[in-house]
């Protein structure tokens, strides 16, 4: 038991105490709650009424007990039933976005504009005052609470890595957001929940205060305080018991609920882990992409794609024209500064751009395992389910941040495979293992219940290359897997995409790269990306040779690698894609540039059959 754990005892046990007495109240040996003793009226505490008698002579213990079962049943209750409801308005409107958030988030919020305690006054006043009407009527009043909260983390959550790592699975929406994102915002519904409890108990207990609560003869608590404040100098201790028994059941449930926030972090403990999770079911069937004829062997033909970004100013292109092919059994590194496009150009080709970037123009044709081709840049979500993961796959560059912390390493991976096969539990089990073992990460069977914080980097990268390749996917898009890695697991990281791939008949693979050395090591052919542009192509040995663009050239000039006598640095940034000069987009930094290079947007030349370059000076200066 850990440090979270054992600190959830005390609150625990008070709390279990408190539900015991107020659920076996009609099975304790209590005092009838509406019996009368008017002889014995506020009388003080004895041996037969522990904590004395009210103002009709009744047993203030037994009144305080059955008034807590009222009391808690209506905020409880009513914190659930806005639970729920709040949180499938939240989940859905900050994971969808657009009219789903308009017709889930903020018609709620229309409630929160109100007065908290009037609101509950109105619908009391139009049902009329008992248990029930009060409880729709604080549903109502917290159900736009846990909407915001939700609706605010889900946008937070829905951002992260691991949840575009499951979209790149191929999980159904429905999915995602019970296994990946509700487990990840569950520490502020826990907080939420302890704030509601509290609220609902002083608002149920304000109410019936005013007589607009629970209907009498029934206890509760606020009828208890309401009674003893015309007592208070015949019997003072009268207002005591109630209020103590609020005020301390409010703080228990506060403490608790802090605690299991803390408790239930699968991150704060090796063993237990986040126990409220359970292996998923079986994915739906995946619906089938449209079939065109084959018009040629490549796996991957891009032509002229272009990305866009919606801006309150207008729309901006940040990815213009870009073209190359990937065959069968190819490696195609594409390689950039930070801020060329080679991320969006990958995410485009999964369908994982972000909502205010949409593909402008072009196509990205793709044939699949059946020998039918679909242009990747016209499917909608849905057809792009049935092709992640199976036939096209994406290895993210931090994966620490693409695992989902709250699911164990095996629990992970059979996801990936549940989403596109119909496998029982053993076989899924032992080919959990196998790929884990494929992959190189040590003692496998043990590995299959780590959570990823539990794992060194190197470690977490096979096991999110285990994820990505568990279909078999045709093509396999690495976006710069091997950046925060050091120079030794980064040679065996590359070392496994090789053997990966060589064990994979036909499989092609995008390297997504700021290194050149890994270009170097890993690929057939490189496409150079600049300012959303690709400036240069061919194959790797070619290009390196003689490249035919001066920012290749400088940028193999700039790494140690290079085989350079001296360093150089290219001088001046990436533009910004609000601010792209005339002409070519690199000639401010291009010590070659002449007038006529920001005269027009060069075209691209082709220096040979098999070679491209987006400079109109390529005979000169290369």
């Amino acid at each position: 038991m850990n440090r979270a754990q054992r600190k959830l005892i005390l609150p625990t046990a008070i709390a279990a105490i408190i539900a015991a007495l107020v659920l076996l109240a009609p099975f304790l040996p209590l005092a009838d709650v509406r019996l009368m003793d008017i002889p014995g009226r506020f009388s003080a505490p004895s041996s037969e009424h522990w904590l004395g008698q009210d103002e009709f002579g009744r047993d203030v213990l037994s009144r305080l007990i059955w008034g807590g079962r009222a009391s808690l049943f209506i905020a409880i209750g009513s914190a659930l039933a806005a639970a729920v409801i709040g949180t499938t308005l939240g989940l859905l409107g900050g994971f969808f976005r657009g009219f789903v958030e308009v017709i889930t988030v903020r018609f709620s919020e229309v409630i929160l504009c109100l007065p908290p305690l009037l609101l509950a006054l109105l619908v009391v006043t139009i049902l009329g005052a008992g248990t029930w009407p009060l409880i729709l009527a604080l549903t109502l009043l917290y159900t736009p609470n846990y909407a915001r909260v939700v609706y605010a983390a889900t946008l937070q959550v829905r951002s992260l890595d691991f949840v575009t790592a499951q979209t790149a699975m191929g999980a159904h929406p429905v999915q995602i957001l019970a296994r990946t994102v509700l487990p990840n915002i569950l520490p502020p519904l826990l907080v939420q929940m302890s704030l509601v409890v509290a609220s609902a108990m002083v608002i149920e207990s304000g109410l019936s205060f005013l007589g607009l609560g629970v209907v009498p003869p029934t206890p509760s608590w606020g009828l208890m305080i309401r009674a003893a404040r015309g007592a208070m100098e015949q019997q003072w201790l009268l207002l005591v018991w109630p209020s103590l028994a609020l005020a301390g059941t409010i703080l228990t449930f506060n403490l608790l609920c802090d605690r299991l926030q803390s408790a239930l972090d699968p991150r704060g403990v090796t063993g237990g882990g986040a126990l409220w999770l359970r292996r998923g079911r079986n994915a739906p069937a995946p619906t089938p992409v449209a079939k065109v004829a084959a018009e040629a062997d490549a796996l991957l033909r891009v032509e002229d794609m272009s990305i866009r970004l919606h801006a309150e100013t207008g729309m901006i292109e940040l990815v213009r024209g870009v073209s190359f092919t990937v065959m069968p059994g190819e490696t195609r590194a594409i390689v950039g500064e930070s801020g060329s496009g080679k991320t969006l150009t990958g995410l485009a080709l999964t369908g994982l751009l972000p909502d205010v970037l949409s593909i402008s123009g072009g196509r990205a044709l793709f044939n699949t395992r059946d020998g039918t081709q679909v242009d990747l840049s016209k499917l909608d979500e849905d057809a792009f389910r049935t092709l992640r993961g199976r036939e096209v796959s994406m290895v993210f560059q931090d994966a620490a941040a693409a695992l989902n912390p709250v699911l164990r390493i095996g629990e992970q991976l059979g996801e990936a495979i549940r989403a596109h096969n119909d496998i029982d539990d053993a076989a899924l089990n032992k080919r959990v293992v196998a790929l884990l073992r494929q992959v190189g990460l040590p003692d496998p069977e043990s590995r299959v219940r780590s959570y990823p914080h539990e794992l060194s980097g190197g470690q977490r990268q096979r096991a999110m290359i285990a994820v990505a390749v568990a279909n078999e996917p045709r093509l396999l898009i690495a976006d710069e897997p091997t950046t925060a890695l050091d120079p030794t697991i980064q040679a065996q990281i590359l070392t496994l995409f090789q053997t990966l791939k060589d064990e994979t008949e036909g499989m092609g693979l995008i390297f997504v790269t700021h290194d050149l050395a890994v270009v170097a090591e890993i690929a057939d052919q490189v496409t150079v990306m600049y300012a959303g542009e690709v400036v240069e192509e061919g194959p790797v040995d070619q290009v390196f040779a003689r490249p035919r663009h001066p920012y290749t050239a400088a940028l193999i000039a700039s790494v140690p690698e290079g085989g350079a006598d001296r360093l150089v640095a290219i001088p001046g940034t990436v533009p910004t894609p609000h601010n792209m000069p005339p002409g070519c987009r690199f000639a401010p930094r291009c010590d070659h540039a002449i007038a006529a290079c920001s005269a027009a947007m060069p075209d691209i030349e082709r220096p040979a059959p098999d070679r491209r370059t987006r400079c109109i000076r390529w005979e000169e200066v290369t």
